[in-house]
């Protein structure tokens, strides 16, 4: 079944500055993502975060991709140097 990032990543102010978490902990979404670009695998990421699940980390990507999905928004707007 599709993990929905809705049920596990919260965006709240109270939570680290409003910044979007892993629902349940003070992990935020971009250090999970920073890990994995920085070159730790998901096994590492796990390790180091021993409150998240690999369901959670699903629910990380789908938010991820759902951020990347921007095509709505011509890029010339963004700022984005293409």
């Amino acid at each position: 079944m599709p993990v929905k990032f809705c049920d596990r990543i919260e965006i709240n102010p109270a939570v680290c500055h409003g910044k979007p978490v892993v629902r349940g902990t003070r992990v935020m979404v971009s250090q999970v993502l920073g890990a994995l670009a920085g070159g730790d695998s998901i096994e590492d990421v796990l390790m180091d975060y021993p409150s998240i699940s690999s369901e959670d980390l699903s629910a990380v990507f789908a938010f991820a991709g759902t951020l990347a999905s921007f095509e709505d928004v011509p890029y010339d707007n963004m700022g984005i140097a293409l």
